[in-house]
């Protein structure tokens, strides 16, 4: 389960995706719109920031957009950012690795190779969808425009 601070992350990203190019949106119009705290928002795009996901303009008509074109930006890189390694078990992960508790040999436990499928399709799925994608299917993203 990806953790709330993730949830209001794609929030804000795709609310920033649906923008003209170079078109900038201010943090309280995002946290309107998306029903996101404005503190934890701010925290957010600071992340998102620090990794060069989104940029921040200052000034009356200042506001964040995105660096990166929406279709760059994928929902795997923005997950790790924001939640960290995307396993299942600690013995899976590729950034945080270590072996599992009570765990005598990873190769031949069942648990692991059923849930290193799991995390694979799942790894496959994150890092091949884009902010782009999720936009342009209306089942992925259900999510309205910025008013």
């Amino acid at each position: 389960m990806i953790s709330q601070k993730a949830q209001y992350a794609f929030r804000a990203l795709i609310a920033l995706a649906r923008l003209e190019e170079e078109e900038v949106c201010m943090i309280s119009d995002i946290a309107v719109s998306r029903n996101i705290p404005k503190k934890f928002l701010e925290q957010i795009l600071l992340d998102l920031k620090r990794h060069g996901i989104v940029q921040s303009r200052r000034g009356k008509m200042g506001g964040y957009l995105l660096l990166k074109r929406a279709d760059e930006i994928t929902f795997g890189e923005v997950l790790r950012i924001i939640d960290g390694p995307i396993a299942p078990l600690p013995c899976l992960s590729k950034m945080a690795y270590r072996k599992c508790d009570g765990c005598e040999d990873e190769a031949a436990c069942e648990i692991r190779q059923v849930f290193a499928r799991v995390a694979q399709s799942t790894r496959n799925i994150l890092d091949t969808t884009s902010l782009a994608d999720a936009i342009a299917d209306p089942e992925i993203s259900g999510i309205p425009l910025i008013a």
